[in-house]
């Protein structure tokens, strides 16, 4: 039901299938700039509504109201696609070739690892398809509609295009509707919208090229009423919605690739490049040089198997799981592994600021009474507020009274039901002491004139000290022109009437509004009040239609105030190379007032703001070079959000949105990580988040980047100490070949040199704590490799002096004994114990090896001294000496091993020194 129907425009013209109102550029109908009338015509209807059998009709042909996801990946292909990655089919060629050896310890290691790595990837992806379900349980159960002339409660999902809908406080809307009648109907639409104030309501036409947010004479599937009544004529259903749009985006929008899976995707075909190169180069030198064809085959394949780091996936996963448990502490929930590294490389944070940087309810932020302005909670307020002869008392009596809110005390504490707006003034009314209940209790309401879009004010009929008082609130520009002076303290009455103004004075009617207009450029919601005492004659159930001779009692300025913290952890963010960048769906000038309080931009910064209607002027590129440094985007659409995002990315950020809406999920979804609200956000955002913030606090986010760089740095220690200790090995392995030398180890001592220095030495690198001033640090940049330029060079560095020493150590032995055996052993024990103290090294990057106490990680130093008692237990057991073709080694070989081993440390902490005092910085790594 997508297509525009036949109908006429608010001019009057014709309108052919497939056309738009001028001005409508979405591809989408342009309901809002129709007359009611017209809509009816366009959707065959009238403001009757349908018939039964038409309704039937309808909803045969075009299928129920309700949103359908895609039918689930075959759980199949989900599984298929964790054995894509190169360095999980590196490890499949490495079990095929040791299992045809019939080395089957090596087959079962291998097919561990990769078991474990597909478990956990198939078990992520599965959960993707959730988004969309969530979003059908924001279409309402039943839906009240006028069929047949009569009114009837249907299920939603039979809602048709052209019923007509009925509207009630606390309905939830069934479909998209063009109102065609409001009776102070007021609708919540922050989850579509962002933005926290319910909207009014009225059935004017709207400009075309109005955003979302503006299409006052609208009401959005998904959205909740939440004052008021209405009814309208259905134009879309389904998918057809702009809630089905959102689900749309999020069905249809890919996951971006995170940094993490890059990097690793570019290591592994780097590694598999190498190993194959290097045992196809093993293989030729052995034949070269007169070796068995069969042995010269089983020590390619040993290498192979000894410089493949088939345990860096598993070690990945517990690095990132480490991660995730850390993160859980800080109240942050991770749903895939992935992100947590991600985090550590994010250089823009998008966030929503309805319910994330902010909380999500309207606070009286100041009440001015003509001559000053006061805080709610301030020192002085309560005792102003007290005396009922002031004009802050009766400011605060107005709000209270002309008022449709409901206050009442559940264990000590206020709470408020009704619109956010009206529910703000008893809560500031209670804060300056007036108790609201108390207030209504002393002066009963005996007349009101509801809110009215239209009207652009409301009023109250309240009996005070046996008088009957008007109360006015509304739209400032509207009261002041019903006032004629200000009031001021009441010396004798608690108000005044037409004829006696010995409590008013004079109004400046250009003063007072541009009080307000100050209030306003500030972000705030402002609202004015007045009073005027009726003539004892008046009935009091009748309050008059136009009231006039009011004096002003002033203004109270209202916002959804910043969340407590959040400023600070934008600061720190910014501390760490993080841009914060507000995306919502509010008004400019309010989203720039928060931001302001925030520190998300300065004060003289007007031009850091971008509109929806900005976004949509522009081009890609365009957008590309706006988003490069605008601070604050209002007015945001859906696709608004999801083009800033994708433009942020475009530049080479990488992004992480936040959010709490069905409005935020799509972008949530297109950003590297998307964090969700857990406690008041919706299923939708959670479901296409990667990360939820339990507590809802931005402040979380934070601790959580700290805790993804940390887990950052684990993985790139492990990678170091697999990658540097298998390149020593290979070119130890290969320049003794090159020299003509006997194979300086047979494939089983290979075999168990992998498993002695790397089984538990990697996995315990998992666990090493963050190190100080992570959060002080610049973010990585996307295509930064999982290994630095630094660490590049010490591999060289590392591999150079393992490939020198170990061979001296071989050919001292073996001209001293003339035991092949005993040369190999050596050879072996020196390569073990250089990887044990190399392993101190690896803790940091760039800090000594002194500097970090052993017992910060103590699994690494069990598994260190572990690995070095199990390679001289062996020599001396006649089973592995016999399989390892080893035996025990004299005191002076271990002592020359321990002394050539040492120079390792010496290398690596003569490195970072160098390299320190020379200012290195990391740049681009593979």
């Amino acid at each position: 039901m997508g297509d525009v129907r036949p109908g006429v425009d608010v001019e009057g013209h014709h309108i052919t299938d497939g056309e738009t109102t001028d001005g409508d550029t979405s591809g989408r109908p342009g309901w809002h700039t129709l007359k009611a009338n017209a809509v009816a015509e366009a959707c065959g209807s009238s403001v009757h509504g349908l018939d039964d059998d038409e309704a039937a009709q309808r909803h045969h042909d075009h299928g129920p109201n309700e949103l359908e996801g895609e039918p689930p990946t075959p759980m199949w292909r989900t599984m298929v696609h964790q054995f894509t990655d190169p360095l999980v089919v590196v490890l499949l060629v490495a079990a095929v070739v040791t299992l045809l050896k019939r080395d089957y310890t090596d087959t079962i290691v291998i097919a561990a690892v990769v078991t474990l790595n597909a478990t956990i990837g198939f078990t992520q992806q599965r959960r993707a398809e959730q988004s969309v379900r969530s979003l059908a349980t924001l279409v309402s159960p039943t839906a009240r509609v006028l069929r047949s002339g009569h009114e009837r409660e249907v299920p939603s999902v039979e809602v048709v295009v052209g019923d007509v809908v009925l509207l009630e406080s606390g309905a939830r809307v069934p479909a998209d509707i063009r109102l065609a009648h409001t009776t102070s109907l007021a609708i919540d639409e922050s989850l579509l919208t962002g933005e926290s104030v319910p909207v009014d309501k009225r059935i004017d036409t709207v400009a075309a090229d109005a955003p979302l947010a503006e299409r006052t004479n609208m009401a959005w599937a998904g959205s909740v009423v939440t004052t008021g009544r209405g009814r309208g004529l259905v134009v879309d259903i389904a998918a057809d919605t702009e809630l089905g749009a959102v689900a749309d985006s999020i069905r249809t929008g890919v996951s971006p690739i995170t940094p993490l899976q890059q990097r690793m995707k570019r290591l592994a075909m780097l590694i598999g490049a190498t190993v194959g190169v290097s045992a196809v180069a093993a293989f030729g030198l052995g034949l070269a040089i007169g070796e068995d064809p069969g042995d010269m085959f089983s020590f390619a394949v040993a290498l192979a198997v000894m410089a493949i780091p088939e345990g860096l996936p598993v070690v990945v996963t517990i690095t990132l799981a480490l991660g995730v448990h850390r993160m859980t502490e800080r109240n942050a929930l991770i749903r895939q592994l992935p992100a947590v590294e991600t985090l550590g490389s994010t250089t823009v944070i998008g966030t929503d600021k309805t319910g994330t940087l902010t909380e999500n309810r309207m606070t009286v932020e100041v009440l001015w009474d003509g001559t000053r302005s006061w805080e709610p909670n301030g020192a002085d307020t309560a005792d102003a507020a007290a005396d009922r002869a002031t004009v802050l008392h009766r400011l605060l009596a107005a709000g209270v009274l002309a008022n449709e809110a409901e206050a009442y005390l559940v264990d000590g504490r206020l709470h408020t039901e009704g619109d956010p707006t009206e529910a703000a003034l008893l809560v500031a009314a209670d804060a300056a002491g007036a108790e609201p209940e108390q207030l209504r209790d002393d002066n009963p309401v005996t007349a009101e004139i509801p809110f009215e879009s239209d009207r652009g004010w409301s009023a109250a009929v309240a009996q005070v000290d046996g008088a009957s008082v008007l109360f006015v609130k509304g739209a400032p520009e509207r009261v002041v022109a019903m006032c004629s002076s200000l009031a001021s303290h009441d010396t004798g009455n608690s108000t005044h009437s037409d004829s006696t103004h010995s409590d008013s004075s004079d109004l400046d009617h250009d003063a007072v509004l541009a009080q307000a207009g100050d209030l306003a450029a500030q972000g705030l919601r402002v609202l004015a009040f007045a009073e005027r005492r009726l003539d004892p004659g008046h009935d009091p159930t009748h309050a008059p239609d136009e009231p006039r001779g009011l004096a002003l009692l002033g203004f109270s300025a209202m916002l959804d105030p910043p969340r407590p913290g959040v400023a600070d952890a934008i600061a720190a963010c910014r501390r760490a190379g993080i841009r914060t960048v507000m995306v919502t769906g509010d008004h400019a000038v309010t989203a720039l007032a928060i931001a302001r309080r925030l520190g998300i931009t300065n004060d003289h910064d007007d031009d850091a703001v971008l509109t929806g209607n900005d976004i949509d002027a522009l081009d890609d590129d365009g957008l590309r070079e706006a988003t490069r440094t605008v601070a604050v985007i209002a007015r945001a659409a859906p696709e608004h959000k999801l083009r800033v995002v994708k433009a942020l990315q475009a530049n080479g950020d990488v992004v992480a949105m936040t959010g709490d809406g069905v409005n935020d999920a799509p972008a949530l979804k297109a950003a590297d990580i998307g964090v969700a609200m857990g406690r008041d956000g919706t299923d939708v955002a959670r479901d296409a988040a990667d990360m939820v913030l339990a507590d809802d606090n931005y402040v979380t986010i934070a601790g959580a980047v700290e805790e993804g760089r940390a887990a950052f740095d684990n993985v790139r220690k492990v990678t170091f100490f697999l990658l540097a200790s298998g390149v020593a090995g290979i070119v130890a392995l290969l320049g003794g070949l090159v020299l003509g030398w006997p194979l300086l180890m047979v494939p089983a001592q290979i075999l168990w040199l992998n498993l002695v220095t790397k089984g538990l030495q990697d996995v315990a690198l998992a666990f090493e704590p963050p190190e100080p001033g992570l959060l002080d640090r610049a973010p990585r940049r996307r295509n930064e490799g999982v290994m630095s330029p630094l660490l590049w060079e010490r591999t060289a560095l590392v591999a150079i002096v393992m490939a020198a020493g170990t061979p001296v150590q071989f050919n001292w032995v073996l001209d001293a004994t003339g035991s092949l055996t005993a040369a190999r052993t050596a050879a072996l024990t020196t390569m073990v114990v250089f990887q044990a103290y190399f392993l101190i090294t690896v803790r940091s990057e760039t800090r000594p090896a002194l500097a970090t106490p052993p017992m910060t990680n103590p699994f690494l130093f069990v598994a260190a001294i572990g690995g070095l008692a199990i390679n001289v237990v062996a020599m001396y057991l006649p089973p592995t000496q016999a399989v390892l073709q080893i035996e025990p080694l004299s005191a002076m070989v271990w002592v020359r091993t321990a002394v050539i081993a040492t120079s390792i440390l010496v290398a690596v902490e003569g490195h970072k020194l160098v390299r320190n005092r020379w200012g290195y910085r990391n740049s681009t790594g593979s």
